[in-house]
């Protein structure tokens, strides 16, 4: 199944006295890193979370926000003194050394929301946890149908240039015959005009021999069956379940490695060129496929 690695997922809600805020976003990876950031207070999750989300991804750089907002007093509020010392120690420094007025008052000081600690009774994780779930699950299940919708949207791309390619393949096949049958055509020409000019009798058998080294030399049909045979794995890989980007991967490894192989037994200009624009193609391909799981 074609997934984006690209997605964004969204959920947010109000409930037993908070604000619960969950937010997905991703980008390209080769691997899992998850960035996790957790509102002050509820880093005890974390765990937690990034468990979960190894669950739901399996590549991508993944950033994860989960905030809540305590909107009801729980617990008791105290002062952060050592922090609060050094805080207002550097104000002290910025108005000197600037000379600016003195304003500082306890309330400005107190905008700083750092300046205090909320102190709750002990947290029984596995509550919060059950609480703030469905809210992750909502959202990354809108983060998976983004997901979805993108890898349809690729899977799309990446088979119509495929059928590209298998196109080229195929009037390489044909080129590669028209090839033989023409090496034949000269190299019969050529020793005619030799043997005549020496009055040495022409040997039919010779000319057969000499065209099947050729005809083997350029041969190229294993690296055509080969080629097909990729195809088919590649587009049946679409219909595999778990993450198919690194499968995708390796199979184009492969396909330009037959592409090269053609390319270093043909001399024919034409087969040249149509191996030029089957690996271009294929690093079309290969672009595509990083933007999949």
């Amino acid at each position: 199944m074609a997934k984006s690695m690209t997605a964004y997922g969204r959920s947010s809600a109000k409930a037993n006295g908070q604000t619960i805020t969950v937010e997905i976003k991703s980008v390209n990876g080769r691997y899992l890193d998850p960035q996790i950031k957790i509102s002050r207070g509820f880093t005890f999750l974390e765990d937690k979370l990034r468990a979960y989300v190894k669950d739901r991804v399996s590549r991508g750089k993944v950033d994860i926000y989960l905030g809540i907002e305590v909107l009801e007093s729980v617990g008791e509020v105290i002062l952060d003194r050592a922090y609060a010392e050094s805080y207002i120690k550097a104000l002290h420094e910025l108005r000197d050394e600037f000379s600016l007025a003195d304003d500082i008052t306890v309330m400005s000081v107190a905008n700083n929301s750092n300046l205090f600690v909320s102190v709750r009774p002990e947290e029984d994780i596995e509550a919060i946890w059950s609480f703030v779930l469905p809210y992750i699950d909502e959202a990354f299940d809108r983060f998976d149908e983004m997901r979805l919708a993108e890898g349809q949207n690729l899977k799309r791309d990446l088979l119509a240039k495929e059928n590209h390619v298998k196109a080229l393949v195929d009037k390489i096949r044909e080129q590669s015959d028209k090839c033989v049958a023409s090496y034949r055509e000269k190299f019969e020409t050529r020793l005619h005009n030799i043997l005549n000019n020496n009055s040495i009798v022409f040997d039919e058998q010779r000319v057969l021999t000499e065209c099947a080294i050729y005809a083997d030399k350029v041969a190229i049909d294993e690296e055509i069956v080969r080629l097909n045979s990729h195809f088919e794995s590649f587009e049946k890989i679409f219909e595999e379940s778990e993450p198919i980007g690194r499968k995708l991967d390796f199979l184009l490894q492969e396909m330009n490695r037959e592409a090269n192989t053609i390319g270093s037994k043909c001399s024919d200009a034409d087969i040249a060129h149509i191996v030029v624009d089957i690996k271009c193609e294929l690093e079309k391909i290969r672009e595509q496929i990083q933007n999949i799981e």
